[in-house]
């Protein structure tokens, strides 16, 4: 069994899209990421040192939303997902869901949003 921390709602500003505006003049960007794992040990012994920082784990999505452009949002999401991951290597499993509000869609919309997941079982 596994037990999850999520950190919702981390807002970066990035300069993801295929069109050169948004390669130009960028824009925001919300993250939120799930993670599996076994953190009984943490509540046993109230100790930081055996559970997920959150501070760091939003740092790792840092690196990746605010780095190079990239033109998809899904290579963003799979890149977060993949470098908490390796990063946390006692993590069970990750979910990263990358949210676009200011995606150049020409209607009302309230969100665009890409899921990428990623668990120990898969990763080679």
């Amino acid at each position: 069994m596994a037990d999850r921390i999520e950190l919702t709602g981390l807002e970066f500003y990035g300069y993801h899209g295929v069109l050169a505006e948004e390669k130009r003049e960028g824009q925001p960007f919300i993250i939120d990421i799930t993670c599996w794992l076994d953190f009984s040990g943490a509540a046993r012994t109230d100790d930081l040192a055996q559970t997920l920082n959150y501070a760091e784990l939003a740092e790792v999505a840092a690196k990746v939303v605010e780095g190079p452009s990239r033109d998809l949002i899904e290579t963003v999401a799979s890149a977060v997902a993949e470098d908490v991951m390796r990063t946390f290597s006692f993590l069970m499993a990750v979910e990263v869901t990358v949210h676009k509000p200011k995606a150049p869609i020409p209607r009302t919309f309230k969100d665009v949003a890409v899921v990428a997941r990623r668990s120990r079982k898969y990763m080679g």
